[in-house]
């Protein structure tokens, strides 16, 4: 039995320094809330390099020599389990998320609403790893942290490193670290306790020769305790989690927990709502989109995994290519292909296009789709496999292939572990590789594989909620039956005339289901979706894009996106804007315009710069979070010497400045003024103080130009009686379709008059008049009294 001592603080001389350090061990007795407080201890705040082995020996002191024992024989388990499978660990930026404004509905916030911010506040909140549990902004100790990322974002990798980090004494302020797996809530009998959930079925858990005694130490000290909690992605019920339990069952998990088994639903529940260990550290890892949002509202830290930068990508490389020549090759390689190089912002994709460099040297075309490098990566793991167990691999595919469908056809993700040389760590592999071409052509039938088609169950009332995988492979069989003739031999040596009728009438399903969807009625989600889908289809032949038969998709959905496009509330990744950029581009050629809404969709800064270029985007109404953002890019086009393109992105730019919600956005509201106001930035084609006395002079001349289109006078101290002269002109410009009198002295009078003239204007599309003269609520009426107004004004 470990030996107690209750001792509430010591003070330490460190250096010069006292340093209050509390003890880890307290009386044991009831875990009620109530006697929780009383023994859990103040805030830890994190201790420096230099101090963290006195402490952590000061600490021990209040420990056993068994307890002792246990816990370096524990760190050396991790350490040694761990270290190998973090090879090619790349330090990855995590971000501080702010929870919603208080109120009557903050606790129904979905998630996806909350990891969404500007790329300027997420370099602003950026925690480094040491920083998770701990020396936050607020300087407090958090207790309930939920960590967020899409799949292959690194959310396990980060974990290990945080196990890592403890067993190297870098985490000083736990004695204690379980790592426990949301799968196993599958189990639905009850096969165990507390004790041995936590010493024998945990995660990286060594043997133990004393249980009672560690386990009581447990009990004793729980603030001293971290339990991780990772891959709940497959769990679907989160909520029922959170129930109230029975006061029986509470009785008897409090009472003596080690006395009965129960189920792992029943101990995880336990201790998710504080009635087991109370004053421990939960942290919890979850995707945007999964159900862990109903554990929001018990959390008080909400921490984001970001995503390789550049830098990331290419210290990576480094770590992964060890032969210098090979690395530099790879390199270029990479850099070659703008479509692979973005996909690397995902560490998971990342590790694939590594091994397709590394495998594929005699390879001539790099893979220009999603589909393809999962194909791509399925062919060498195959390859490989063939020379060891030639005989079972194709009924091993198929078995795979056959689960795989099912899951599709019941939206349900899959994740399991088959033959180790089939397995990738990434699950988008795992999901594509399941979905053999083989059984897909040959078994599948067409009504079967309609059925999955996107946004098929947008017409039957409430949309369910898929899964990511579920999304994927959707993307993933568009691209497959588009695939050509040699790609999919090189999986099987099928006879082309054996499968080429079902190929075609497959590829005639999804057209017409493509074809077909009505692109106005998508929500912001799908119609991103409906990009990747058509992108798979366009781009999966080596051939441009142009003389494939996926390309009249492409020409299709270049015809019919609404020319207002909105991405609120979308996570726009840099694959998500190289597609949508792809979209847009074909749209221009195609003589087509558009206004893009990027507000909350947590756009990088380079994907901004990649939209704003685009000829064919009028205006980019980007959101008041983003203002922020936008100034970086400005400053940034400026610094370059881009002055072409900052033009561009000055006129483009749009806002809604009187509906700020946060703080932040007023702050950045204000910046965007002071750089109006000292003209902070190089003069554009406007800022000329052209004047009424200018404008009368110029519409004269402007009436004559038949083939004007865009017109800006952004900040041209213009006031009333030059937008009289410009309203009473523009009736006369019958080609111009893009007015742009931002930021001048035109009061509600003018505002009117020109909204008055738009009457006679029927191809003008946008018209940006906004300034600090206007009142807000006269943009309102303007809007309310025409209905082309309401879709002018901005």
């Amino acid at each position: 039995m470990g030996i107690c001592v209750n001792v509430s603080c010591l003070v330490l001389a460190v250096g010069g320094a006292t340093a209050p350090v509390q003890m880890s061990s307290s009386p044991p007795g009831s875990l009620s809330d109530s006697t929780s407080k009383a023994m859990s201890h103040p805030s830890v705040s994190p201790v420096h390099p230099s101090r963290s082995k006195s402490i952590l020996e000061l600490n021990f002191f209040a420990l056993s020599e068994v307890v002792k024992d246990y816990i370096h024989e524990a760190k050396a388990h991790v350490g040694e389990k761990v270290e190998m499978d973090l090879n090619h660990y790349v330090d990855m930026q995590v971000s501080q998320k702010q929870f919603p404004q208080s109120g009557k509905n903050s606790n129904k916030c979905p998630i996806k609403e909350l990891v969404i911010a500007a790329d300027t506040d997420k370099q602003k909140n950026s925690l480094e790893l040491s920083q998770v549990f701990g020396g936050s902004h607020e300087g407090k100790f958090k207790h309930y942290i939920l960590l967020v990322g899409n799949t292959g974002m690194g959310k396990t990798t980060l974990i290990k490193k945080l196990c890592l980090d403890w067993s190297r004494d870098c985490i000083p302020q736990f004695d204690f670290v379980f790592l426990l797996d949301g799968k196993a809530l599958n189990a639905t009998e009850p096969i165990c306790s507390l004790q041995t959930l936590l010493l024998s079925l945990s995660t990286f858990a060594p043997s133990c020769l004393d249980p009672e005694a560690i386990y009581t130490q447990i009990l004793a000290a729980p603030q001293r305790v971290l339990i991780i909690f990772d891959g709940f992605d497959e769990l679907r019920d989160y909520e029922s989690l959170l129930q109230p339990q029975e006061k029986d069952l509470i009785a008897s998990l409090q009472k003596d927990s080690k006395a009965q088994a129960f189920t792992v639903r029943q101990l995880y529940s336990a201790i998710l709502q504080r009635i087991l260990l109370p004053g421990c550290t939960l942290l919890l890892s979850s995707r945007p989109r999964g159900t862990a949002s109903q554990l929001l509202r018990r959390a008080d830290s909400l921490v984001e995994v970001c995503g390789f930068t550049s830098t990331n990508v290419e210290t990576y490389f480094s770590k992964y290519f060890t032969d210098p020549a090979l690395r530099t090759s790879a390199l270029h390689s990479l850099r070659s292909s703008t479509y692979l190089h973005l996909l690397c912002w995902n560490p998971g994709l990342c590790q694939m296009v590594c091994l397709v460099l590394e495998e594929s040297k005699s390879l001539e075309v790099l893979p220009r789709t999603l589909t393809g490098l999962c194909h791509q990566v399925l062919c060498l793991k195959l390859e490989t496999d063939r020379r060891s167990t030639q005989s079972s691999e194709k009924e091993l595919l198929f078995q795979l292939s056959l689960l795989a469908w099912e899951g599709i056809k019941a939206n349900t993700s899959l994740t399991f572990l088959s033959n180790s040389n089939l397995c990738l760590s990434f699950t988008f592999t795992v999901t594509f590789l399941t979905f053999d071409t083989f059984y897909f052509f040959r078994t599948v039938s067409d009504r079967s594989f309609s059925q999955t088609l996107p946004f098929q169950s947008a017409a039957r009332g409430r949309r369910r909620l898929q899964s990511e995988e579920f999304e994927l492979t959707q993307r993933f069989a568009v691209g497959l039956v588009f695939q050509s003739t040699a790609q999919r031999q090189r999986l099987h040596s099928l006879s082309e005339t054996s499968i080429g009728t079902r190929v075609a009438s497959k590829q005639a399903l999804v057209t017409k289901h493509l074809e077909g969807l009505s692109y106005s009625s998508l929500s912001p989600a799908q119609v991103l979706e409906a990009c990747h889908c058509i992108y798979e289809a366009s781009f999966i032949h080596e051939e441009s894009s142009r003389d494939t038969e996926g390309a009249r998709l492409l020409t299709h959905l270049a015809a019919n996106l609404p020319e207002f496009l909105t991405f609120h509330g979308v996570l726009l990744g840099p694959p998500d804007v190289f597609t949508l950029q792809k979209a847009l581009e074909r749209a221009a050629s195609e003589n087509r315009s558009f206004s893009l809404d990027l507000e909350a969709s947590w756009i990088q800064i380079r994907g901004l710069r990649t939209l704003v270029s685009l000829h064919c985007l009028v205006n980019v109404a980007s959101s008041r979070a983003c203002i922020a953002d936008v100034i970086t890019l400005w400053r940034l086009l400026e610094q370059n010497g881009e002055m072409e393109l900052l033009q561009g992105a000055v006129s483009k730019f749009e806002i809604h400045p009187l509906k700020a919600t946060q703080v932040c956005h007023i702050e950045n509201l204000a910046s965007l003024v002071d750089i109006h106001q000292k003209k902070r930035l190089s003069d554009s084609l406007s800022q000329n103080c052209v004047g009424d006395q200018g404008v009368k002079n110029l519409v004269t001349a402007l009436i004559d130009l038949p083939k004007l289109q865009c017109l800006s006078l952004y900040s041209n101290v213009i006031s009333d009686e030059g937008a009289e002269s410009l309203a009473a002109a523009l009736p006369h410009m019958k080609s111009l379709t893009d007015l742009d009198v931002k930021y001048n002295k035109v009061t509600d009078v003018g505002a009117q008059s020109l909204a008055a003239s738009l009457r006679n204007c029927t191809k003008i599309k946008t018209l940006r008049m906004w300034n600090q003269c206007i009142p807000y609520g006269v943009f309102d009426r303007l809007q309310q009294q025409d209905s082309q107004i309401k879709a002018l004004i901005f």
